[in-house]
């Protein structure tokens, strides 16, 4: 669930806890988490409304002057209405882990696991220790041209990267990537010859 950029700092502050979505089913239930703008969103509820049953007080808590606006900003479609209750749960997670670059023997197995199973899943092959080396060697550019280098298609490309992200191994940049502090380790300790 996408969270506009100028509603979260409202969300962190507890100002606004609602969100309106058109879905023809629920595709989140409470208690899901999820990352949006580098923080951790809890849904607290997911209830099937009518528009017509948004009221200014609804509105209001999700970042609208009235429930006109609120109903205004709903996808244009036939689909349900969904009230979905909303609650800051924190920073992401990965932020802090990204950063964390002490290692330990089990982190360091852990992650080896993590990557292998990565690559024995991948239809294209092994590619987790070659884009990490390559995002190593070549911060900052841009995924065209790091998808070209590897002969992948950019959206896969980026797909994988992403799962590499999630580990708390790289992280995006204005354009292209970069290793976090944890990337960096690993990779120094996969290759420690060099």
């Amino acid at each position: 669930m996408l969270i506009p950029a100028r509603l979260m700092p409202r969300i962190v502050e507890g100002e606004v806890d609602l969100a309106f979505r058109r879905w023809s089913a629920p595709r989140l239930h409470p208690g899901s988490r999820f990352v949006s703008q580098g923080e951790l969103i809890e849904i607290t509820s997911v209830e099937q409304v009518t528009d017509s049953e948004i009221s200014d007080a609804d509105a209001h808590r999700a970042g609208f002057d009235t429930a006109e606006q609120a109903r205004k900003a709903l996808r244009r479609t036939d689909d349900p209405v969904f009230r979905i209750g909303l609650r800051h749960a924190g920073p992401d997670p990965r932020i802090a882990l990204r950063n964390d670059a002490a290692l330990s023997a089990a982190d360091l197995a852990d992650l080896r696991t993590r990557l292998d199973r990565l690559d024995s899943r991948a239809p294209h092959g092994p590619w987790t220790r070659e884009v990490l080396t390559l995002i190593a060697r070549r911060p900052g550019v841009v995924s065209t041209e790091l998808a070209a280098e590897v002969g992948r298609p950019q959206l896969d490309f980026k797909l994988d990267v992403r799962k590499l992200k999630k580990l708390g191994l790289t992280h995006s940049l204005e354009v292209g990537y970069e290793l976090s502090p944890r990337g960096e380790e690993f990779l120094r300790r996969e290759s420690p010859s060099e």
